[in-house]
C-alpha cells in the first residue's frame, strides 16, 4: 500500500532494491537523489523519509532526528493515512 501511495504521488519514481529494502528516486541518473524507502521489519514496515531539513510534519508523525532523514514505522495498513504520507512524499521528492 505504501508503494502504491509514493507511485501515485511521483508516477516517474524509479525503485532501487539497497539496505534491505527498495528505495524510490526522482532522478535516477542523479547520484544520492533517493527521497524515500520502505524497509520491512519482523514487527513493522519504516518508510524513510529523506530531505529531513526541509519537510513539514504538522501531524507529528516523523520519528527519529537524523540530520537528513526519519522515518514513520507502520504496524498495521490500518495506520497509514494516504493523505500525511503523500504530503510528505511530495515535499522529500521536492
Amino acid at each position: 500500500m505504501i508503494d502504491e501511495i509514493i507511485l501515485r504521488t511521483i508516477p516517474t519514481a524509479k525503485t532501487t532494491p539497497k539496505y534491505g529494502g527498495i528505495l524510490y528516486t526522482a532522478k535516477p541518473n542523479e547520484k544520492e537523489s533517493q527521497f524515500c524507502g520502505i524497509f520491512r521489519y519482523k514487527n513493522h514496515v519504516q518508510l524513510s523519509i529523506s530531505n529531513d531539513p526541509v519537510l513539514k510534519d504538522p501531524n507529528g508523525v516523523l520519528l527519529g532526528n537524523g540530520s537528513t532523514r526519519r522515518h514513520i514505522n507502520f504496524k498495521s495498513p490500518d495506520e497509514i493515512d494516504s493523505d500525511v504520507v503523500e504530503a510528505l512524499i511530495l515535499q522529500a521528492a521536492g
